[in-house]
């Protein structure tokens, strides 16, 4: 049976449980094995109301353990007002799901690992491979997780920029094992764009897109990285970036600009240059520069370097790098890329190797090590 219309209801049904009076612990608990019931009843015989069914069984389940549980007194009270069996309302209340996973007393990989589970419906294995721990770890970050926003209410509006964080941190860590998070993360979005009308939610959901239709001209064959000037675009998903650039001109209409808006604005402008040569970099500094207004973020002054340097040329690049902080990640590799550009390819060589030996993928230390030796090999001819 294929698990992603059942995964969909995961967070509604969990809501419900929630709402009903069962801890977040107690209820996910409970709808995980209503999920296990489904799986294996519903290939003979699919209700004609899943989520309802899902209710019910994990409703049952949840007082189950309730009535086992002596030391539970406060609990007894929900068993005698059992709900009728019956249709569910069609609220949706994934939102407040989000908010829960999202909590700031949460790490960030707790709030990931939390919303992958309730709100994803992922299995703790699946979490676990997508990040490349053992299954054991991971289970106890979700079980801390779960305990730590065990009595917490879902009366109170959330932060929907935690929310966004959260999602933006499943999505930039790509994909392992038999989940891809990136398509999870776009998946989840869509959720929450359909839960709230909110330009920022848009402007995610946006950049997420136009980010990954570039995803399959990012690797070259053997696996290496390919840059973006180096990009084959015709391997760009079309659909994608128009739908992506639909989202975001609609969201930048309301006039209530965010981060993400941004973000999207430059993903948008280098999706919508035929070539390398044809990127408008002069309307790029520009977004950039409202994020710096947005964020005041040394990555975002790092990246807006480097379109300084593509559209003011390298020196200036390099005069706006320079008023940056060296320890900053990939500031040898932008001053690498800037001093080749200035002419420079003995200098450039030598941060390539410095960036190469402070990457953090094996990726990016292999394509940094590439262009190092490039430029040796030049300097030595």
């Amino acid at each position: 049976m294929d698990d992603v219309p059942l995964r969909s209801l995961v967070p509604g049904v969990l809501a419900v449980l929630v709402r009903r009076g069962a801890d977040f612990a107690a209820a996910e608990d409970a709808v995980q094995e209503a999920l296990v019931e489904a799986v294996r009843r519903w290939p003979e015989d699919r209700p004609r109301d899943p989520k309802g069914w899902l209710v019910t069984v994990a409703w049952r389940k949840f007082l189950d353990v309730a009535r086992a549980d002596s030391a539970r007194r406060r609990r007894e009270d929900l068993v005698e007002e059992e709900p009728a069996p019956g249709p569910v309302p069609a609220g949706d209340d994934t939102l407040q799901l989000y908010f829960l996973c999202a909590h700031p007393s949460l790490t960030p990989a707790s709030a990931v690992a939390l919303t992958l589970r309730a709100v994803g419906g992922l299995t703790t294995r699946q979490i676990a491979e997508a990040y490349l721990v053992p299954e054991a770890t991971m289970a106890q970050r979700i079980s801390r997780a779960k305990r730590t926003v065990a009595g917490v209410r879902l009366d109170r509006p959330g932060d929907v920029a935690t929310v966004l964080r959260v999602l933006y941190l499943v999505f930039n860590e790509g994909y392992g094992g038999d989940v891809d998070l990136a398509a999870e993360a776009i998946r989840l979005t869509r959720q929450l764009a359909a839960a709230i009308d909110h330009p920022e939610v848009a402007g995610l959901l946006a950049l997420m897109l136009l980010h990954h239709a570039r995803r399959a001209a990012r690797t070259a064959p053997d696996g290496s990285l390919v840059p973006l000037a180096e990009q084959d675009r015709g391997r760009w998903d079309a659909a994608a970036i128009a739908e992506g650039v639909g989202i975001l001109q609609a969201a930048l209409a309301r006039d209530r600009l965010g981060e993400f808006q941004a973000q999207a604005a430059v993903a948008a402008l280098h999706a919508d240059a035929p070539t390398a040569a044809e990127t408008d970099w002069v309307q790029i500094v520009e977004w950039y520069d409202e994020l710096v207004r947005l964020t005041d973020s040394p990555v975002v002054r790092l990246n807006r370097a480097v379109a300084v340097g593509e559209a003011d040329g390298p020196q200036a690049g390099l005069a706006a790098l320079a008023a940056l902080d060296a320890a900053l990640p990939r500031y040898d590799a932008v001053a690498a890329y800037l001093h080749e550009r200035a002419g420079d390819p003995a200098t450039a060589a030598r941060l390539y190797t410095e960036a190469a030996r402070r990457a953090t993928s094996l990726a990016e230390r292999d394509h940094l090590t590439r262009q190092a030796a490039r430029l040796n090999t030049r300097l030595r001819g």
